[in-house]
């Protein structure tokens, strides 16, 4: 992405409708937040990454593709076999195999860590949301801020 391309991405980000702005203040604000997280939001992103999950884990595995007695996927049986002959592929097929794995693992266990993560806050936040609501709606008159903050702690 060039810079001029960068400078009118964060422009329009930053005046366009919909454009986010923390701490703004002023009445309208109060009314209509502009940074929002709702539970079904959550739970599609777990959801996805989830799948994603899934889904990598059936399709990347390119070292247990056609695997042999021993174990051995078809694309390292053809790293032996050129090694075999004397071919320097051999070794460097066998070095992308070990690469691709180690960072097909890294991914998996990223969206593993997503899925796990949103899940939880997910239901963290729906906790927090029950408990919130009774005790706001237990109070007579305006909460105090005071109280509000025990909230962010």
């Amino acid at each position: 992405m060039a810079w001029d391309e960068w400078e009118r991405a964060k422009e329009a980000a930053a005046t366009g409708p919909g454009g986010m702005q923390l701490n703004a203040g002023g009445p309208a604000d109060a009314v209509s937040p502009d940074l929002v997280v709702h539970q079904d939001d959550l739970g599609a992103v777990g959801h996805e990454a989830f799948v994603l999950h899934s889904e990598l884990k059936k399709r990347a595995d390119i070292a247990g593709a056609g695997t042999d007695k021993n174990g051995a996927g078809s694309t390292m049986q053809a790293a032996a076999t050129l090694k075999g002959h004397n071919l320097g592929l051999g070794s460097e097929l066998a070095t992308t195999v070990e690469v691709w794995t180690s960072q097909v693992k890294h991914v998996l266990q990223a969206c593993a860590h997503i899925s796990n993560h949103l899940d939880f806050t997910k239901k963290l936040h729906a906790r927090d949301d029950v408990k919130i609501a009774a005790e706001i709606s237990s109070r007579t008159g305006p909460v105090p801020v005071s109280a509000l903050n025990d909230y962010f702690r």
